[in-house]
Order: C-alpha cells, then sequence, then structure tokens
C-alpha cells in the first residue's frame, strides 16, 4: 500500500471513529432525557450530585434485572 493510500484508510478511519462517538453522545443525550422525562424531574434543579445519584440507581437497577435473567 503507498503511503497515499494508508493516508486515505487513515483519514476514513479517524472519520467513523468520529461517527461512532458521535453517535454513542447522542444516545447518552436521549437516554438522560427519557430518564428524566419518565421521571417527572425539573431540568433546572437537578445537581451533579444528584445525577450521579439517579445514575448510580438505573445502573444497579439494570444490572439486578440482567443477573435476574
Amino acid at each position: 500500500m503507498s503511503k497515499s493510500n494508508l493516508e486515505k484508510q487513515e483519514a476514513k478511519l479517524k472519520a467513523l471513529n468520529q461517527k461512532i462517538k458521535d453517535e454513542k453522545n447522542k444516545i447518552e443525550q436521549n437516554l438522560g432525557k427519557q430518564i428524566i422525562r419518565s421521571s417527572n424531574l425539573d431540568y433546572g434543579t437537578l445537581t451533579t450530585p444528584q445525577i450521579k445519584m439517579i445514575a448510580k440507581k438505573v445502573a444497579a437497577f439494570l444490572n439486578q434485572a440482567q443477573n435476574n435473567r
């Protein structure tokens, strides 16, 4: 493979990695929004410690559900 081809492949790989990263961020944001909406929480009053606590509780619930399968 010539250097030019390698550079093209590297550019494609970087673009694909960025696309994956963007999609993960979109999913995380959508998941967070759905949890907040479903819980009738107010965006304006959520603090960082509350967000972390909610995340831990959701994770524990999901892990327990997975273990019970």
